[in-house]
């Protein structure tokens, strides 16, 4: 597969400043967490190739500022965004409070097979939480958003953000794969045949035309009484 062949989705993080979008993204990108991260100026870039349904596909990753001042920035990049994040701190009741706002700043822009995703940040800070996670799940899902909680320090279910929530809605909404599945049923398909040719011709059958097994001597019978003794 060319560079060319390769799908690209674009991802975008938005919600206020310090709830963590750099650090989940950073987490997925590359595995890592900073402790004194730098909040973003205006908009962060990286891309990453994933396998999907057995298909490479390029995920562009754009992480927003949540600062005022940066908001302006954010329209043009949320108009074709086929996956839209939005982040809270489960510790800031807040954080949570101003995801309506950032919803909000999507509906006149987003496509209209965006994907919406509400993730709590944090969990690591389990004992301080403000947002409990129902009420997280059931803002979730009254407005259609997919849902999960994680923890971007620890690195607890970061990944399964991606391979077990993201990935499986991308793969149903934008039929990736199914030309990967298509090909391997036709493949399987025709190893079936094969098989069934093999069984239909059935094996080879030993010891002539006949029989089964060895080919038997002739029999040979005792001459009648009279014939022996003509021969006497």
């Amino acid at each position: 597969m060319t560079e060319e062949d390769v799908q690209h989705f674009k991802i975008i993080f938005l919600g206020d400043q310090y709830v963590g979008k750099s650090s989940i993204l950073n987490r997925f990108y590359q595995d890592k967490f900073e402790q004194d991260y730098q909040a973003t100026i205006g908009l962060d870039f990286h891309s990453k190739n994933v396998e999907i349904k057995g298909t490479t596909i390029r995920l562009l990753l754009y992480d927003t500022a949540g600062q005022e001042k940066f908001k302006s920035l954010i329209p043009m990049y949320i108009r074709d965004a086929n996956i839209i994040i939005v982040v809270y701190d489960i510790t800031n009741k807040d954080s949570f409070t101003h995801t309506e706002h950032w919803v909000n700043e999507t509906k006149d822009l987003k496509r209209e097979d965006a994907i919406f995703v509400l993730v709590g940040n944090k969990t690591d800070l389990d004992d301080t939480r403000a947002v409990s996670h129902k009420e997280a799940e059931d803002f979730a899902s009254e407005k259609g958003f997919l849902f999960h909680e994680v923890s971007a320090k620890t690195g607890e279910e970061v990944q399964e953000l991606f391979t077990s929530i993201i990935f499986p809605e991308m793969a149903r909404k934008f039929n990736i794969g199914e030309e990967e599945e298509a090909k391997n049923e036709q493949e399987g398909e025709n190893k079936n045949n094969v098989k069934l040719n093999a069984n239909i011709d059935g094996p080879k059958k030993k010891g002539g035309c006949c029989g089964g097994g060895k080919n038997k001597a002739p029999k040979i019978e005792n001459p009648k009484p009279d014939e022996a003794e003509e021969h006497n």
